[in-house]
């Protein structure tokens, strides 16, 4: 059972993605019905190819679903292939933090430590014992920091 469980969609991550496929589909088979017959293909099979590869980072990334049991914090991006879970025993601190601009989106590594994120500057920051540190990207800050606080052992330090 679960203490907290959200999905937050990539809004930024399904609009440059999806519009990043449809406009090389379109761009592809204009180049196919109008271009010579070599030039055209490769052309055409280089942007089908773009195509393909924004699609998987469209599938791969849209959005990120946090999560919280009284024992672990798991993490999913997309439809779930990519995947990171925290073991509440592991966790020794949390506090609610602002990501730069320049952390973008996805899984980064940053100075502090990495960062899950597919929307937004808001994050939960927590502190695992071995002092590695990781943002969880939320549109709901304040819902997950409550939720990991309450499945962490009392004898923690809130940072």
């Amino acid at each position: 059972m679960y203490i907290y469980e959200h999905t937050q969609p990539g809004t930024f991550i399904r609009v440059m993605m999806g519009s990043w496929v449809v406009a090389l589909g379109v761009l592809a088979l204009l180049v196919l019905a109008l271009g010579e017959k070599e030039a055209a293909l490769v052309l055409g099979g280089i942007m089908v190819m773009l195509g393909m590869i924004f699609g998987i980072v469209f599938v791969l990334f849209h959005s990120l679903s946090v999560r919280v049991s009284a024992s672990e914090i798991a993490l999913s991006f997309g439809v779930g292939l990519i995947q990171k879970s925290f073991s509440i025993g592991d966790i020794c601190g949390v506090r609610i933090v602002q990501n730069r601009w320049y952390h973008g989106w996805g899984i980064r590594k940053i100075r502090d430590g990495w960062l899950y994120n597919v929307s937004g500057y808001d994050a939960v920051e927590i502190q695992l014992k071995n002092e590695r540190k990781y943002r969880i990207g939320s549109d709901q800050p304040k819902k997950l920091l409550a939720a990991v606080e309450s499945a962490l052992a009392p004898n923690c330090i809130y940072i």
